[in-house]
């Protein structure tokens, strides 16, 4: 399908600078514009590119200001990047979506399935499962006995979803999420062994939550384990038994958060991230990426880094000595070597 600039522009509330009858059919980066294509520019770092960008239409901020003259037209937005997800959205939607039940998938008899549900070979649905309208479960996904999948949600390939699990409406679960296995629990006896201790309790995903691949959520030891609703999860995130993760936060790859931890609403939790168990992160932390959290984190709003993790500043600060310790280290040896003589100095003269 092809659109006018001038429609593109009515429909993201934007203002066309150029010609408005200029049509596009597909997307492009930046740095990689051809005809036919629309691109964006919101990261100031590729400004350079748009003034030999050979895109059609380029989405650009209502603030942008060019240095010189701009072959292809513009469109003006509040946000580019947002602007850019949606026309990503309008085109997934315009996609036709699979349906139907495949005679090669196990359903159970007591499961119910909503309208327009899509489940695909070899999917396994347990007893007292409940699927949403308008799902849909790709191939070698596992939904097991009690759980709850709610409508408009998707199950990539491989997805497995322990018993008594709940995963709400709108969410995306990629290949490899394991959703609901045991949290990591055990007793030391005085033998120097380890005792399971059986997790009872279950994960809840509330709506519209994205979970990367081969991300995991435990299961609660008693309770449940809360992903709260528009959480955005990155790959290879560990979230452990008990823990909460409060509304439109994100985590992003290779994080791991301890056990029985809450984490705010509105925190950015940078990669390689790691939080100790039975901690409180407030609403609207960041932390950097390979921080590691050691303490609670009580007032909202703070940017945290570092190992431990600490408020940026101090870490800058930090940063500063720790580059220059060396040359710390030499003039300390030298004021110890002229105390010494000093010393030597004064004895002798007595």
């Amino acid at each position: 399908m092809e659109f006018t600039a001038q429609q593109i522009a009515d429909f993201l509330g934007g203002q066309v600078e150029g010609d408005p009858s200029v049509k596009v059919s597909n997307f492009s980066k930046i740095e990689e514009g051809k005809p036919g294509t629309i691109t964006f520019l919101s990261n100031p770092k590729y400004s350079h590119y748009i003034y030999d960008c050979n895109a059609s239409i380029v989405l650009v901020n209502k603030d942008f200001k060019p240095e010189k003259e701009i072959p292809a037209t513009l469109i003006r937005v509040n946000n580019a990047y947002e602007c850019l997800a949606q026309l990503f959205s309008l085109v997934e939607q315009s996609k036709p979506k699979k349906k139907g039940i495949s005679p090669l998938a196990f359903i159970a008899s007591t499961a119910q399935i909503g309208e327009d549900v899509y489940i695909a070979p070899f999917v396994y649905v347990g007893e007292n499962v409940k699927i949403g309208k308008n799902t849909q479960i790709h191939s070698h996904s596992n939904i097991e006995d009690n759980s709850s999948v709610g409508e408009n949600t998707v199950l990539f390939s491989g997805v497995h979803v322990y018993p008594d699990c709940s995963i709400g409406n709108n969410c995306i679960l990629h290949s490899g999420v394991v959703i609901g296995a045991d949290g990591f629990g055990f007793a030391q006896s005085e033998d120097g062994t380890y005792k399971k201790i059986t997790q009872i309790g279950n994960v809840v995903l509330e709506d519209d939550i994205e979970v990367g691949a081969n991300t995991t959520i435990d299961r609660a030891t008693l309770g449940s384990t809360i992903v709260h609703k528009g959480v955005k999860i990155d790959n290879l995130v560990q979230i452990a038994h008990n823990d909460e993760i409060g509304e439109n936060t994100v985590i992003v790859a290779q994080t791991g958060i301890a056990g029985s931890t809450k984490i705010g609403k509105n925190c950015v939790i940078g990669g390689q991230v790691g939080i100790v168990g039975h901690l409180q992160i407030a609403d609207n932390t960041q932390i950097g990426a390979q921080s590691g959290v050691t303490n609670s984190v009580k007032t909202p709003g703070q940017i945290i880094i570092g190992s431990p993790a600490i408020p940026i500043q101090n870490f800058r600060h930090s940063s500063i000595v720790f580059k220059n310790l060396s040359d710390l280290q030499k003039m300390v040896i030298e004021l110890q070597n002229k105390v010494e003589e000093l010393e030597k100095t004064k004895t002798s003269e007595k």
